[in-house]
This record gives C-alpha cells, structure tokens and sequence, in this order.
C-alpha cells in the first residue's frame, strides 16, 4: 500500500469559517459554513454519521477500507491495543467568528455514558492567526465554578459570565495547545488551527445562543444536562496550570531522524504529533502527513511521491519506513497513540 494525497472534506457546520482552508489547499471555499476539513477520518459526525468520513481515491470508505485489512493499514501492534480504530481524528479548522464555549467527555465519562473508549482529548497547533501579533483562545475556568452556577449560566445563556470566567490566552503560529477532556474551551475568530483528537465527535455545549437553536436538546448529548454537566471540568486553572498546555515552536525538542516534538507530554496516551523536514527517515505507522511549507518527495517502500504545501497525505502502516525530500519542507505528522500506551 502506499501513501495517499486526500482532498478537501468539509461537511457543513454551525460556525463560519473556511477561507483560509481554501487558501492553504488552493482551493475555492464552497461557502462560509465549511471551517473544518476532516483529514484520514474513520469518525463521522454525532448527527450525521456518514459526515464528515473520508472518501478515498478509489471510492471506499476510510473505516471499510481498515476493517477489510486492519494489519495493512494499521500495523500489529496498534491492532493489538486499540484494535481496528485509527484511534486518531485530525482535522484543519478555521475560525471565521469565535467558537462556542464547550468541552468534551473524558475516557471514562464516555465509556460510562456513551458507549465509547474514546473521549475528546484534542490539541491544537496553530498555523496563523488574522492578526500577525497572535489571536486569542480561551481555556479552562480561573477560579472554581460550583456545578449550580455553571447550569444557570447554561440555562440562562449568560455569556458574558462565561466569557469572563476564562482565561484568554494569546496564541501565535507555530505554538501548540493541549486541550484536555472537560476543560471549558473556545477559539477566537481568525485562528487556524491542525487538531488533533480523539476519534469521536462529542461535545457538550456550555453555549449555543446564536449558534444552534436546538442547543439547549442537543447540546448535552442526549444525556441530559444533570449528566453532562458531569464531564466539564469545574476547577480553578491558574495561569501556571494553564501555561503547561501551551509548547511554543521554540520548545520543540529533537525526537529522533530530524523530527522535533509538538506536543506536551500530557498528549502521548491519546495521540502524537512532530514537526519535520528533509531526510527525515519515520519508522513504519499509520498517519497524516499535513505539509505547511515547501514541497519535495515522500519516499516509502516500493515508489515515491511528490507532496507540496497545502497538501494531506494519510499513511498506511504497511507504506513501511519513509522519509522526506525537499527543500524548504515542514511536514507535521500526526500519529495515534503508541501501542504502549495505557488506556
């Protein structure tokens, strides 16, 4: 098997955004409403399951194409621990108006509630911002907020009391953000982030006044809100908290063949992420290769391939080792967790 360039895939959604989806890929935006593409997904949306799934070259399914050959696609050791999941949603997502206040279920939470491995760990690495000096994010709550006071708020859609609780952090290209399950989250207009998450589409909304008018039936999925209050992280993060979800490029180690490390450690059991360029030798793994800079040739066993800026590329495991070729080339790869990894 080798590697395989994928297309844009926008399923529309409720927030604006996709412009500069479309400029990076080099593409025309069908209309406002497209501000994520859903790269290698097996994961469909929670309304419409068959949205949002990739489509392959030759016509297939992502998830059908996996289970007729998992150990092709996935490798043994990942069949092993996670069994014929990706165990890994990436997507590009552009902002084009702030995003509601959400969060999503953790592990545990979902497989009590939802039937679920996965919860909705996600991060962030960010690719511009509208303004050149950085854009803003919110994340987490900076003092303890008891359970009452959150589901007023809820009910009564007092954003300005939710808003005014966070902690409004500024983000510049290059910085990466962790986002653990619960933590209360939002993204400012004109951020244009790669996420990467969990393979589910669970979300709990704290807000939706101006963004769903069935927020308050669909927003706590279908648990109802005395459950799915549970999930949301109440506590108190201090600045210091909330500076250790934050890696800028600058604190990017060295891992290994070139590649630099994007994410806090924090991320590893539920996905992985490095930054990397010419002769950049990677071991054997399914991933998404998203190319931000440059262009040159991926190599694998067998053949190689030309690969530019703006484009995705999903990587079978049984591609074998591959390198990059190129000048100017800044590759990020996205890989799930490690099949050490505890659950």
């Amino acid at each position: 098997m080798r590697p395989l360039p994928l297309p844009a895939n926008q399923p529309r959604h409720f927030y604006r955004g996709g412009s500069s989806i479309a400029r990076f890929r080099g593409l025309r935006p069908p209309d406002d409403r497209r501000p994520e593409d859903w790269v290698g997904s097996a994961t469909g949306r929670i309304d419409d399951a068959s949205a949002g799934v990739t489509v392959l070259p030759d016509g297939r399914r992502l998830p059908d194409a996996v289970a007729a050959d998992p150990l092709a696609w996935l490798g043994p050791g990942h069949l092993r621990r996670w069994g014929t999941s990706t165990a890994l949603l990436v997507k590009l997502l552009d902002a084009g108006q702030r995003l509601p206040v959400h969060c999503h279920p953790s592990r545990a939470f979902a497989r009590a509630h939802l039937g679920s491995a996965f919860g909705k760990t996600e991060a962030w690495l960010v690719l511009e911002t509208a303004d050149p000096g950085g854009g803003w994010v919110r994340l987490g709550f900076r003092d303890e907020i008891p359970e009452e006071r959150l589901r007023v708020w809820s009910a009564e859609q007092d954003v300005g009391a939710m808003l005014s609780a966070t902690n409004l952090v500024r983000v510049r290209a290059g910085d990466a953000v962790l986002i653990p399950a619960g933590l209360p989250h939002s993204i400012d207009a004109g951020v244009f982030v790669v996420e990467l998450q969990e393979p589910t589409d669970f979300s709990v909304m704290l807000e939706w006044k101006g963004f769903a008018p069935d927020g308050d039936e669909s927003g706590h999925l279908r648990l109802g809100w005395d459950v799915a209050l549970r999930c949301v992280d109440r506590r108190a993060w201090t600045p210091d908290r909330v500076a250790t979800l934050v890696r800028t490029r600058d604190q990017t180690p060295v891992t290994g063949g070139g590649a630099r490390r994007v994410l806090p450690e924090a991320a590893d059991p539920f996905f992985r992420a490095e930054l990397a360029g010419d002769e950049t030798v990677f071991s054997p793994s399914f991933a998404v290769l998203v190319v931000l800079r440059g262009e040159g040739e991926l190599r694998f066993d067998g053949g190689s391939q030309r690969v530019r800026s703006g484009q995705t590329v999903l990587v079978p495991y049984s591609a074998g080792p591959t390198s990059l070729h190129g000048r100017g080339l800044d590759v990020l790869r996205c890989l799930p967790p490690s099949p050490e990894e505890a659950g």
